[in-house]
């Protein structure tokens, strides 16, 4: 979880996601946040593994996202599974809302992480992969492994 160059630094990442759905299109959306949370955040307690994104009266929330309660926070701390909004534009919004709904797309959050002191999500539209599709992955994932293992033992 180091450093980049362009000044973000990873929290956490939905490994999952990438492997149940094809990503067709990725945004960066800001997150609306308690003190406490980020402080929690900041510990590394928060998990995206079955979280996923709604849009609800024109505005956009992320369902599912546990962030566990700071240790100091005592009164402060919220329910970790609350839903929180998402902050974007509401052009973006809008047109999401249509590709969601007419092509039966879904949002999935991807990753989050921090853009210099604020905490960011890359929210991602995504299609759902049948088991067949998952098949294809792992073969190939499995192929280039023992291109790689092969190339390697060539190598000495």
């Amino acid at each position: 979880m180091a450093a980049d160059k362009s000044g973000t630094k990873q929290i956490t990442a939905n490994r999952k996601a990438r492997h149940d759905y094809f990503v067709l299109e990725t945004f960066e959306v800001g997150i609306e946040l308690v003190g406490t949370e980020v402080k929690a955040i900041r510990q590394g307690g928060v998990n995206l593994k079955d979280s996923w994104c709604s849009i609800d009266g024109g505005e956009l929330f992320v369902k599912g996202m546990h962030i566990s309660p700071y240790e100091k926070g005592n009164i402060f701390n919220r329910d970790p599974f609350r839903v929180r909004r998402l902050l974007m534009h509401r052009r973006e919004i809008m047109r999401l809302l249509g590709k969601v709904k007419q092509d039966g797309l879904t949002l999935i959050p991807l990753s989050l992480y921090f853009k210099s002191s604020r905490i960011k999500m890359e929210l991602g539209l995504c299609k759902g992969k049948q088991l067949h599709d998952k098949r294809d992955d792992m073969a190939r994932r499995d192929a280039k492994r023992e291109i790689d293992r092969a190339m390697k033992q060539r190598g000495r």
